[in-house]
């Protein structure tokens, strides 16, 4: 079983106004724990910082980004990959009311959404010397590019999960691959999608 915002947004899958503002003006930054173990080398997110990042990724993404909150989605697993998103079937999702299937446009939501928090974090693994505010920041320039989805079956079920893996990560250009089922595990559509990182 799967388990189980607000002010306007700069773009498309990007980060508060007010709170990327808030960032830039106060220099927001959090210490920052020495786990490399070489004192001139880099200084990594403690174990600490790095929870605290998932779960402002997680409020993020189920809370302040509203239209993913209206439609349901939960983060399942962000840390380590791949990125799961799950969410459950209702009567606001429906595309054809005859059949009760998911609208085609819920399927490629979850699967760009999916893929963007992939990159998301692919790119929070790349600087694992910056903290959540930092990161944060980094999500603000986060857009989609570019997005190609193949309806493979019908989307009927109770539970779908959405599932991305970053395919290569560049510094201006990231490409992720997605797919999503059902609760019975039928693989309903997959996607590939490029993001823009910088």
């Amino acid at each position: 079983m799967i388990e189980q915002v607000h002010l306007s947004l700069c773009a498309d899958w990007q980060l508060p106004c007010r709170l990327v503002n808030h960032l830039k003006i106060n220099n927001v930054v959090s210490p920052i724990s020495d786990q490399a173990g070489d004192a001139g080398g880099p200084q990594l997110r403690s174990g600490e910082e790095q929870q605290r990042l998932l779960d402002d990724i997680t409020t993020l993404f189920e809370h302040r980004i509203s239209f993913n909150e209206f439609l349901g989605f939960r983060i399942q697993q962000l840390d380590p990959g791949p990125i799961r998103i799950g969410f459950q079937m209702r009567p606001e999702l429906i595309g054809h009311y005859l059949f009760g299937r998911l609208h085609g446009g819920v399927i490629s939501s979850v699967l760009d959404v999916t893929g963007g928090l992939a990159v998301m974090m692919g790119i929070a693994g790349f600087h694992k010397e910056e903290n959540s505010e930092q990161i944060l920041q980094r999500f603000s320039r986060l857009a989609t590019i570019d997005l190609r989805v193949d309806y493979l079956r019908q989307g009927i079920g109770k539970e779908f999960l959405a599932e991305a893996e970053v395919v290569r990560l560049g510094r201006r250009v990231a490409v992720c691959s997605m797919r999503l089922r059902n609760d019975e595990q039928t693989l309903i559509a997959t996607g590939n999608a490029n993001y823009i990182v910088s």
